[in-house]
């Protein structure tokens, strides 16, 4: 598990198409935004891991439960 938030303002710098400046406060919300629908999504897998009854979160949990959460993230 990571220890800090991921710094995102490199990515979406990259990903818009023109250029945006993104405040201290601003880059502070994305991250804590990302790390909510992380934890969200880890615990959908979780959940579904337990339904399967299975010990161990694998991959094909966290595929089952990922568009799902996309979903509702969209709103």
């Amino acid at each position: 598990m990571l220890k800090k938030a991921p710094r995102l303002k490199n990515t979406i710098k990259s990903k818009a198409t023109t250029s945006i400046n993104i405040r201290p406060a601003s880059e502070a919300m994305i991250e804590l935004l990302t790390l909510v629908f992380l934890n969200g999504l880890a615990e959908e897998a979780k959940a579904k891991a337990f339904e399967e009854k299975s010990a161990t979160v694998r991959a094909q949990h966290l595929k089952a439960v990922s568009k799902k959460m996309l979903k509702k993230a969209r709103g």
